[in-house]
């Protein structure tokens, strides 16, 4: 996780839905922390933002005022402290997730949650909750993802973690309600940020009526031998849908074709294993004969095999695919102005699209935002001028990408 940052989170609680804030772990000197909103025992929750901005503009006295991003958090207006989709944790409702079925997003959705129970009761040393998780080892098994509950053994496998749940968790919501408390704030405080809200609220209706209205009013004459000039070229590949990838690896550079079904990634391969070849000419040679791939079912891949049939078939990769992994995690390792930012976009796309090619969310959840690699990938990624840079060490971070990059490569098959 990116040390440094404080991240505004929402909690589904017996009471309805309150919102506080998350101090993922940072370091100061030789010690390394993690805290919430709040003083001593208590954890801080408002029942809306507008409370939470007057309280943190207002109030000196919290376990987070060291921290060294707290005057960053209270310089945010109101509409900045509204929690993020990936950070709205549902305690009350992880009975009904667990009831489920375990496809990909309840699986990542209960794991999310239950990891960040997992650190409440961590940070307020609640024993109801350090109980539940080590009496539990079976919720251990969540972040295999999808497969681990395929099958007879698989779904015994989510029926010991739905009983689990069904027979501890009210016990564990119980013990976080008991120490989360909502401490008086001062109204004008919160008159000024519900303004503030509002405000924010009308900016974005005003901004979508006036692109309403430029759509609906504004038509450009377009000069046609201007437009012939910017058209793009159509390639063959362009046409037929599908792509030659390069990859470099720490084993040498392959090559492979990939294309997008209902923006589903599908590769040259079956079974989840990608099929790749040591040159062009290769690749070449064998889509030239009949073999059973998952790209066959592919419409277009007909004009694909006829051309490498007829020798017309030409191997071209575009820049937008060359994914180079080595150096990756070293860079990494280094910190955030060593990471060369496009490639790490590219091999995250890659690992993604490889991983929802075999139907498998360990990548999703790997770089979920809750994890710290996750949190560390989205500072680069996902730029943000209220964030403060991570810092050092990485190692752990760094661990967890080579153990993508690991997996990436075990998914590839010389053809």
């Amino acid at each position: 996780m990116a040390s440094g940052d404080i991240v505004p989170i929402e909690l589904g609680l017996t009471d309805g839905d309150l919102v506080t804030l998350w101090a993922p772990r940072w370091r100061d000197g030789d010690d390394e922390w993690e805290a919430f909103l709040g003083h001593e025992d208590a954890l801080y929750g408002f029942e809306s933002v507008a409370e939470l901005a007057a309280f943190i503009r207002t109030d000196t006295d919290n376990d987070l005022v060291d921290h060294p991003a707290w005057k960053v958090v209270v310089g945010l207006s109101a509409a900045e402290l509204e929690p993020e989709e990936q950070h709205v944790f549902d305690l009350v409702g992880v009975p009904e997730l667990a009831a489920g079925d375990p496809d990909p997003d309840t699986l990542a959705e209960l794991e999310e949650t239950l990891g960040m129970v997992r650190t409440i009761g961590e940070v307020c040393e609640l024993d109801v909750v350090t109980k539940f998780f080590g009496s539990h080892p079976v919720l251990g098994a969540l972040p295999a993802g999808v497969s681990a509950f395929a099958g007879r053994e698989g779904e015994e496998l989510w029926d010991q973690i739905g009983n689990a749940i069904a027979k501890d968790w009210d016990r564990v919501v119980d013990a976080i309600d008991s120490v989360v408390h909502s401490p008086e704030v001062d109204a004008d405080a919160v008159a000024v940020a519900e303004a503030e809200l509002l405000a924010a609220e009308e900016n974005v209706v005003d901004a979508e009526d006036a692109a309403d209205t430029e759509d609906d009013n504004d038509f450009e004459t377009v000069d046609l031998d201007e437009e012939d000039e910017e058209e793009v070229e159509e390639t063959f590949w362009h046409e037929v849908g599908i792509d030659p990838v390069k990859i470099v690896t720490s084993e040498g550079t392959f090559f492979t074709l990939r294309c997008y079904l209902d923006d589903e990634p599908i590769f040259l391969g079956s079974g989840g294993t990608i099929t790749v070849f040591t040159s062009e000419r290769a690749l070449a040679r064998y889509l030239a004969d009949e073999h059973e791939h998952d790209l066959a079912r592919v419409s277009t891949y007909a004009s694909v095999q006829t051309a490498a049939v007829d020798g017309s078939l030409e191997v071209e990769v575009d820049d937008e695919n060359v994914y180079v992994l080595p150096g990756l995690a070293d860079d990494l390792a280094e910190g955030p102005k060593s990471v060369d930012i496009e490639q790490l976009d590219l091999a995250v796309e890659l690992f993604t699209d490889a991983a929802d090619y075999a139907e498998d969310d360990t990548v999703e959840q790997s770089l979920a935002k809750s994890t710290p690699l996750g949190w560390y990938v989205s500072y680069l990624l996902e730029p943000d001028p209220s964030r403060l840079a991570p810092s050092p060490p990485f190692t752990a971070e760094a661990e967890s990408w080579r153990a993508l990059e690991q997996a990436f490569e075990a998914r590839l098959q010389k053809g």
